[in-house]
């Protein structure tokens, strides 16, 4: 530092930092609360809840997904049956939901292949690629131009029409 600075403007730092200067001999309220509310809630709630674990933890039940029996499909179903169209229609909307997570989950795997592979995702990422384009397209020919309002019932008769199309290109 020059011999001919300002001590004014630009002043030394203090050697020490100072003790603060206690004005009355009573202890700190927000101390004497926070205390409080330690001693009184969060210790008695925080040994319930080891106590409440520890017991769980000897008694833990296992969970599993749900399985469902398959059930006969509508085209199987007697006329009149009407437990049987149920079944088969809640049969086709827990198919359609596994489908959807299907395809999220291909779609994911291309997606992350993607984000890892940056600009040459093209060479690299073809089978996801490929395996994306597929479950698209089957999920779409099966699910496609459904609606708001799907249902097995419309599922089969877009089924049937897309038969009857086939079979007319073919005669």
């Amino acid at each position: 530092m020059p011999s001919d600075f300002d001590k004014g403007a630009y002043p030394e730092p203090p050697r020490q930092t100072p003790a603060p200067d206690k004005q009355t001999a009573l202890p700190d309220p927000a101390l004497i609360l926070s205390k409080l509310f330690y001693y009184s809630v969060d210790v008695p709630v925080t040994t319930l809840r080891g106590v409440v674990d520890g017991i769980r933890s000897n008694n833990k039940s296992v969970y599993y997904h749900q399985k469902f029996r398959r059930v006969p499909d509508l085209t199987e179903c007697e006329e009149g049956d009407y437990l049987c169209y149920y079944e088969a229609e809640m049969q086709w909307r827990r198919d359609y939901k596994v489908d959807q997570e299907i395809l999220k989950i291909v779609q994911e795997r291309m997606r992350a292949c993607y984000q890892r592979e940056g600009n040459s995702h093209q060479q690299n990422c073809a089978k996801e690629i490929q395996q994306f384009h597929e479950a698209s397209r089957d999920f779409q020919s099966r699910y496609g131009d459904l609606g708001g309002y799907a249902s097995g019932r419309k599922c089969l008769m877009k089924q049937k029409q897309r038969m009857m199309e086939a079979q007319a290109e073919s005669a």
